[in-house]
């Protein structure tokens, strides 16, 4: 199962990434705003092909939690990043650099070291109120410390890290009620899966994330947002997984690869960020000749 889990995380990676690049594309072209741009981008194959992507990523993800432990589906969708580079520069007719490529392996490398040292267990989808009460105080007043800590007249790269982290920590409490709701329906049908809190929790906390990361980066760089924004889902994801569900990783000298494999995540993020605000556009004859080779 967790094979599985960890196959259906990927994916789920893989197609958000795939949505995110197909919405940028067909609302890169629009110079509307508000609720006439979604009526615009509702009548465009690129944004219904991107939508179709998001919606997947959302089942990958239910079936990747249901399967395997959040402290190892959270992580993977780190890959979402490198993907979405990887999707969305041909796309948008645009050229990675060099250094993009790097960061692309930095990401994987440390990723696939992180996971194969820490082994995450246990799959239990379901956790007492009593656990519950605690994680959700704790999340939600660390995002509402941070979005508070992130006023304006701070520097543009500290307000966006710590929006990030906002969201981020939203983006791991998401994940977790999303376990719980999904092994709910799982094993009691789509009845008690509505009658379930974390189902309507999973929801708020969603739309909360999204818009934290929307004003994170608004204001300021990727550099500083990304960073803490996919290591920080991967953080709290880890501790919700360990405190709520029982899950476990290993520890003693397992410990010293682990740090290593995070270090690489945390360097391939910070690569790819700068590596974003480098890309060229390609020309349209020299793509055409690169296509008829």
């Amino acid at each position: 199962m967790i094979e599985l889990a960890a196959a259906f995380a990927v994916t789920g990676a893989a197609s958000n990434a795939m949505g995110t690049a197909f919405q940028r594309k067909a609302a890169s072209t629009s110079s509307h705003s508000g609720i006439r741009l979604v009526a615009e981008l509702a009548r465009r194959p690129f944004w219904m092909i991107g939508m179709c992507g998001v919606v997947g990523a959302a089942l990958f993800q239910s079936l990747a939690l249901v399967n395997g432990p959040l402290a190892l589906v959270q992580p993977l969708f780190i890959l979402e990043l490198p993907f979405a580079l990887l999707i969305a520069a041909p796309l948008m007719h645009k050229r990675m650099p060099r250094s993009g490529w790097w960061g692309v392996a930095g990401c994987v490398a440390g990723l696939a070291v992180l996971l194969m040292a820490a082994a995450p267990h246990g799959a239990t989808d379901q956790a007492p109120l009593t656990r519950w009460i605690p994680a959700l105080c704790l999340c939600l007043g660390g995002m509402a410390a941070a979005v508070l800590l992130s006023g304006r007249g701070h520097a543009p790269a500290r307000r966006a890290a710590l929006l990030a982290a906002a969201s981020a920590t939203g983006n791991a409490l998401t994940a977790a009620l999303l376990k719980s709701a999904s092994g709910t329906f799982a094993d009691h049908g789509f009845g008690a899966f509505l009658r379930s809190w974390q189902t309507y929790g999973f929801a708020l906390a969603g739309v909360a994330a999204v818009i934290l990361l929307e004003n994170a980066l608004q204001a300021g760089p990727l550099v500083a947002a990304q960073p803490a924004l996919t290591i920080g889902d991967a953080m709290v994801s880890l501790a919700l997984g360990m405190t709520l569900f029982g899950e476990r990783i290993r520890t003693g000298w397992w410990l010293v690869p682990e740090a290593a494999g995070a270090l690489l995540i945390v360097a391939g993020v910070v690569v790819l960020s700068r590596a974003v605000q480098h890309i060229t556009a390609v020309p349209v004859a020299a793509e055409r000749r690169h296509a008829e080779t």
